[in-house]
């Protein structure tokens, strides 16, 4: 099933000099501006009749006509995989991902992903792009998502993480002993030699992460990180790059290390720990349709409360 959307608006003369793009963002609020620059290009959206630019200036007074169809995704199969869903209503889902789920079918998983799974679950969802996804978590990464079910309520988020005002704090335990929490402001982007990694450079895009301790053991630590930007892998290389990187993540931690002294059992736990330790512990944003403040927090995982405990009465057995 495909929703066709029709909108016929006029420019005001207040809008006098805007770009198109600006002035389609402005007057059409339920479409994020890409959404809205790529129907101008498509010729989907016009001006007085006639395919424009999106960098076209307008004078007021023009008509603004949509006509558009938002295709139902075929490409992709609904799967009966298990969800965690920690609320739902009309217009979102949010969901408890668990580890080693993939979110987005890609080359190397085009299927038995997060998105095979809420296309199963509500198959309305076909019918929005990328299937309500706004935003992602890597595949070893556990925690809180949120899954627009109408097209308007995935503008809404959209525009939300665009303007940064989605609050998302996570668990890490991360490789050494912080001594105090603060901000890495440091840019992220395409590793110059690594394509599977990223890396801070001053070609990056900006990317920002706060971080606090929670509690301290002999030899790691467990922070708290809240993200101001969403860059892949942010708080991964971020920690990283302070020299703290997360325990089991092997793209970033670089050679293993062991604490001196360190119990058989925790050296195997630290050894076969199977994925990074994080965990996305809190969301928060702006109810696309009430706008409602709407707080989520997902305890944390089993694998990662084990963690902890053995770091735990590792410290305790040697003070």
């Amino acid at each position: 099933m495909s929703e066709t959307v029709h909108r016929d608006e006029s420019i005001p003369e207040a809008m006098v000099g805007m770009r198109l793009d600006q002035a389609a963002a402005e007057l059409l609020p339920d479409f994020s501006r890409e959404r809205l620059k790529s129907w101008i290009k498509q010729g989907a959206l016009t001006l007085d009749g006639v395919q424009a630019k999106p960098k076209d200036k307008v004078y007021g007074g023009e008509r603004l006509a949509l006509h558009a169809v938002l295709e139902e995704e075929t490409r992709w199969v609904p799967q009966a995989i298990a969800l965690d869903i920690v609320f739902e209503d009309d217009d979102v889902l949010v969901i408890d991902k668990p580890p080693g789920l993939v979110v987005h079918p890609a080359a190397g998983n085009p299927d038995g992903t997060l998105l095979n799974a809420v296309l199963h679950y509500c198959p309305a969802l076909a019918a929005i792009p990328r299937a309500g996804i706004v935003h992602r978590l890597d595949k070893d990464t556990s925690g809180l998502m949120v899954v627009a079910k109408t097209l308007q309520a995935q503008t809404s988020l959209v525009e939300q993480l665009q303007a940064r005002s989605v609050s998302r704090e996570y668990d890490a335990v991360v490789i050494g002993v912080m001594t105090a929490g603060g901000t890495v402001d440091a840019p992220i982007g395409r590793h110059p030699k690594d394509r599977k990694r990223q890396a801070v450079t001053d070609s990056g895009k900006p990317a920002i992460t706060h971080y606090r301790v929670a509690e301290r053991f002999r030899g790691h630590t467990h922070v708290r990180c809240k993200l101001e930007t969403g860059r892949t892998h942010q708080i991964r290389v971020h920690m990283a790059h302070r020299r703290f990187p997360l325990i089991g993540d092997a793209l970033y931690s670089g050679r293993f290390k062991l604490p001196a002294g360190a119990s058989d059992t925790l050296k195997e736990i630290l050894r076969e720990f199977p994925r990074q330790a994080l965990h996305a512990r809190k969301l928060a944003f702006i109810h696309p349709r009430h706008d409602k403040s709407m707080e989520f927090r997902a305890d944390l995982p089993d694998d990662l409360l084990m963690l902890l405990d053995y770091l735990r009465v590792d410290s305790e057995e040697r003070t």
